[in-house]
């Protein structure tokens, strides 16, 4: 099988030559220009043989032509934050308007698309990162948009459906230059901070929209489930077919997660403690365990979230051997 065939076998449940397998992490070395980024993702793809790639703009991509300040240090282990929130005041929201997909921040992401298009054509599937409506309203705003939306829902809803908007126009975007799918990062579907109720007025009714807009266009679309306690039940249901959360330290487990849902799952690494620290037999060994607890078809193997830029790189090798073997 080439990568494509093994990825689509996996997103279809059919038995592979072996278990797909990604690991990706921040360059925030590289990440301000689309062009270095590309060639650097490439390049760490070929390098540990992975069957695809996520591409890695930087997290707060998609809300620093809103005004959301930057402080960026250019460094491979520091990755940009924020410096000063775009939105101070619930009238703040009134201000910001829909972007064409090409537009500044924005517009970079493209461009990365394209770029890694171009060094790799058809051979190897590669999702865009895109973040949930009600995500970029909390990284351009902060933890005030749970009062915010309660005091003035209309308000609210209506620059919601603006990031919807321009989120939709970057889709668009993205799919004419080939990507294989999106990477749909949700960071606010747990109730540690929202309950049903609210995330279904304030979240899945714009995360819909967006599955709608590529749902039928794309072959490889991913929900991230971001956080502890999560909706992943609620999730599950989105029109995906794959889902990737925290599974080696968030419930459910992927034995579990296999009653939830038909999905192919996409997990089994523990970035944080594992992949980052362990030897690389136990990097091997925590492999084989997920494998044994997910099952050989419908499973990917990949973190929980981003790994840590300072990862031994004999235990990404060790995870591509762990996927071999299996």
């Amino acid at each position: 099988m080439d990568k494509k065939e093994r990825v689509l076998a996996a997103l279809r449940n059919e038995p592979v030559d072996r278990i797909p397998i990604s690991i990706w992490l921040h360059y925030p070395h590289k990440d301000q220009d689309p062009r270095s980024l590309a060639e650097m993702q490439v390049h760490v793809m070929r390098k540990y043989d992975f069957d695809f790639i996520k591409l890695m703009p930087f997290g707060l991509y998609s809300v620093q032509d809103w005004g959301c300040k930057i402080k960026i240090f250019g460094t491979p282990y520091d990755p940009p934050i924020v410096d000063d929130f775009g939105i101070k005041t619930i009238k703040d929201w009134q201000k910001i308007e829909e972007f064409p997909a090409h537009y500044g921040t924005w517009g970079k992401q493209v461009q990365l698309s394209r770029y890694i298009k171009k060094q790799i054509g058809d051979e190897v599937p590669f999702v865009q990162t895109i973040f949930s409506p009600l995500t970029t309203a909390r990284k351009l705003a902060g933890d005030r948009i749970f009062s915010d939306m309660k005091k003035e829902p209309k308000i609210f809803h209506e620059a919601l459906q603006v990031i919807t908007n321009t989120t939709i126009n970057f889709i668009n975007a993205n799919i004419d230059e080939g990507v294989s799918g999106f990477f749909f990062a949700t960071q606010t579907a747990t109730y540690d901070l929202m309950t049903d109720k609210d995330y279904d007025e304030f979240g899945s009714r714009y995360d819909l929209q967006l599955f709608k807009s590529y749902k039928d266009n794309t072959f490889f679309n991913i929900i991230h489930i971001h956080g502890n306690n999560i909706m992943f039940e609620k999730l599950a249901n989105y029109p995906a077919n794959c889902i990737n959360w925290h599974d080696r330290w968030v419930a459910p487990s992927l034995d579990k997660a296999r009653k939830i849902t038909n999905k192919c799952l996409l997990g089994g690494i523990h970035e944080k403690k594992v992949l980052s620290h362990d030897s690389p037999e136990a990097v091997q060994a925590h492999v084989a365990k997920a494998i044994a607890s997910a099952g050989k078809q419908g499973y990917m193997i990949g973190p929980g979230c981003v790994a840590d830029p300072k990862t031994p790189p004999i235990n990404y090798f060790a995870a591509r051997i762990a996927a071999e073997s299996s």
